[in-house]
């Protein structure tokens, strides 16, 4: 699959993402970055403050979803969710953050990617971990 698609699918073509603001940092066969610039709209914890989990798990299940779908060789074939595991080790701070995902595993249906979250400013921090498993789906009659 031509790698060149997708920062403009990472930032323009999924909607909610774009709304988000996420920007394609690297894109490799196999590796994903994609940061997220902070917004105050992010946070979930106004005292201290920190980031919403939800916002971090959310970037966690888009850089697992993308960085299987750079490793299919269909641009036809579709990735989607069957489970994900976030676990958060410590706030996000009201900063960009960035997630990284690596594949563990291509199969004939089933993709495993593991993906980390960090602050550029501490990228040795890791601020939570993540492990998708992904449906592949190639449709019958598709492009190839």
């Amino acid at each position: 699959m031509d790698l060149s698609i997708f920062p403009r699918l990472i930032e323009e073509f999924i909607p909610f993402n774009k709304f988000l603001g996420m920007r394609a940092e690297h894109v490799e066969r196999g590796r994903v970055r994609i940061a997220l610039p902070y917004r105050d709209e992010l946070i979930g914890d106004a005292l201290r403050p920190a980031l919403h989990g939800g916002v971090l798990s959310t970037l966690v299940d888009t850089v697992g979803g993308i960085t299987l779908w750079t490793a299919l060789e269909n641009p036809s074939a579709r990735v989607s969710t069957i489970d994900l595991r976030v676990d958060y080790l410590r706030p996000g701070k009201p900063e960009l953050v960035v997630a990284e995902g690596v594949i563990v595993r291509v199969g004939r249906s089933v993709g495993v990617t593991d993906m980390r979250v960090f602050h550029p400013s501490a990228e040795d921090v890791t601020i939570a971990t993540g492990k998708g498993v992904y449906s592949i789906k190639v449709p019958k009659h598709s492009m190839k």
